[in-house]
């Protein structure tokens, strides 16, 4: 695969995410098809995103990203930050065209090997089967989530945990009524640092 190409424009504000998929894909003339097997998503999944219908995980952002060869930067507004601290009366929301919540946690400096977030997830969004090379934890904080990952399925609640290779396929989806918060830190880094730690502010 080749290289994400820097010099493709930032995310448009004005533009949805499934409107930054179909653009990218007819500037580079790729079918959804060729984009399917770029990404190793599912044509019908591409489709639905495209047309609003269906919810990109991050982990399927970044494949999005490498088969459209562009930076991921291209879907998102990257905060500038390198604190290494994070109040809780000011978190730090990262900005993506989604219905889940991202709030970061980790702080982005370079080099860092891992990433974390707490993602609040509300009923319904679908997320496609995905897998990739890392690892993940999951610690639910509030709500109830149907997970799974390889053959086996698990109902996880407040208290419950994962942690596993994500080189095992895995799919996750609140089935409740009521928004999920979990905890989640894995490898390798999801948005790497917008500026290097040495940089001002």
């Amino acid at each position: 695969m080749a290289k994400a190409n820097p010099a493709v424009p930032a995310t448009d504000p004005m533009m949805s995410f499934g409107e930054l998929i179909r653009d990218r894909r007819k500037r580079l003339k790729l079918t959804l098809n060729e984009v399917a097997l770029r990404s190793d998503l599912s044509v019908s999944f591409i489709s639905l995103a495209e047309r609003g219908k269906a919810t990109p995980s991050i982990v399927s952002l970044l494949r999005l990203a490498q088969a459209l060869d562009v930076d991921i930067s291209y879907f998102l507004a990257p905060p500038q930050t390198n604190n290494i601290l994070h109040r809780a009366a000011d978190p730090e929301y990262y900005p993506i065209d989604s219905p889940v919540t991202y709030i970061r946690l980790s702080a982005g400096h370079v080099n860092q090997k891992m990433d974390s977030f707490i993602y609040i997830i509300p009923p319904g969004p679908i997320f496609p089967r995905v897998h990739r090379d890392g690892e993940s934890f999951y610690y639910m904080l509030e709500g109830e989530l149907h997970f799974e990952v390889g053959d086996d399925s698990f109902d996880l609640g407040p208290g419950d945990s994962l942690h596993f290779d994500t080189r095992h396929s895995y799919a996750m989806r609140n089935c409740g009524e009521k928004p999920v918060k979990v905890l989640w830190v894995g490898t390798p880094v999801l948005f790497p640092s917008a500026t290097p730690a040495s940089d001002p502010e």
